[in-house]
């Protein structure tokens, strides 16, 4: 029912009339508007941060606004087919509130995934991600000034293909040394799909100090789920593995002890949902979903602006992936050109400046 006052009039009238009183419109904002859409998880954090984050000093000197362990962000890796008999729609969760530098996430895991530790192989591509981390003057500061430039030490890639190899430069061959952490993940989904160590770590206290930069994204796992498997044991009083279970469904998690929420975190959504697309088409599964767990999420002071404008957007379809390669094959040797994305329309790009 509106809401009314009585106006009485003149003392002397017998008249009374009513009078509505007018409602204000409410004001929209990213927590208000229609939830379906899954860029709104990392929207409403932002917007979470701004509000309540507490304002924190840093390692590069810029300043935060931080909280701690906020709600976990889950993105669909894939969407039925309106056509049943047809399989699933394999989805790239490629935030579209701003354009996201896709050529340089694909370079990037690539390159993690060669194992190599030297920032010159993208720079040679035009992706300067790196390229601060990696200069004369930054290596010097953090006391490794024995390398040579685009010498990160044991980052990403060399844990990933190399854990436990003694590191010694990025020209070196390590081939056969240490554990090969991915190849594993590789094995156990295809031959121990209920395995539950399969584990990719970045985090390895004894190489920190070696390391350009100690890793952000540190810890992911690997779940292979068959969801018709109960239904089918129940109805049919098996037990065990005699039961057909289906194809297997790829999901994944992701821990990440520091995420930069403006620059860093739209990429490695990207970047993971990308390297479990890639474990699922050489694995033979279908993608799941991507979850992402975070510690330390913050906006530097300096990106405030720019992700206020962001804020001020609305989300568009996320685009669908086409994996051009084999199913099953390597995990290794691929190229950029094996990855298409399709009906990525972005809003425009939103300038922010990187802190080394």
């Amino acid at each position: 029912m509106t809401p009314s006052v009585i106006d009485i009039g003149p003392a002397s009238g017998p008249e009374v009339t009513l009078k509505p009183i007018p409602t204000p419109e409410p004001k929209e904002t990213p927590l208000q508007k229609d939830r379906n859409h899954e860029e709104y998880q990392y929207l409403d954090l932002i917007q979470q941060i701004l509000d309540e984050g507490e304002h924190r000093p840093d390692r590069t000197g810029t300043g935060t606004y931080s909280i701690f362990a906020p709600h976990q962000l889950r993105f669909s890796l894939s969407r039925p087919s309106s056509d049943f008999s047809l399989p699933p729609t394999p989805i790239l969760p490629l935030l579209t509130t701003k354009r996201v530098f896709l050529r340089a996430v694909l370079a990037e895991l690539l390159w993690f995934i060669s194992g190599s530790t030297s920032s010159l192989p993208l720079s040679a591509q035009n992706i300067k991600i790196w390229d601060g981390n990696g200069s004369r003057a930054y290596l010097d500061s953090v006391g490794l000034s024995h390398r040579a430039v685009g010498d990160l030490g044991p980052v990403y890639g060399f844990q990933w293909r190399h854990f436990g190899a003694t590191y010694v430069d990025a020209e070196t061959d390590y081939t056969g040394q240490g554990v090969d952490q991915l190849q594993e993940v590789v094995r156990k989904l295809r031959e121990a799909p209920y395995d539950r160590r399969i584990l990719l770590s970045a985090w390895n206290p004894a190489d920190l100090g070696k390391m350009a930069l100690p890793p952000c994204h540190v810890f992911a796992q690997f779940y292979v789920s068959f969801p018709g498997a109960r239904r089918e044991l129940e109805s049919q009083g098996q037990q065990g593995e005699s039961v057909d279970r289906g194809k297997g469904v790829l999901h994944s998690i992701l821990y990440q002890r520091s995420c930069d929420m403006g620059l860093g975190v739209p990429f490695n959504i990207a970047s993971y949902a990308l390297l479990t697309h890639m474990l699922a088409h050489v694995c033979d599964l279908t993608p799941g979903t991507f979850t992402h767990t975070m510690g330390d999420a913050h906006v530097y002071l300096d990106h405030v602006e720019a992700l206020k404008v962001q804020l001020e957007r609305d989300p568009k379809e996320f685009p669908v992936l086409e994996i051009k390669k084999e199913k099953g094959g390597s995990i290794d040797g691929w190229k950029l050109e094996d990855f298409e994305v399709k009906g990525y329309e972005p809003h425009k790009t939103i300038a922010m400046k990187m802190s080394v």
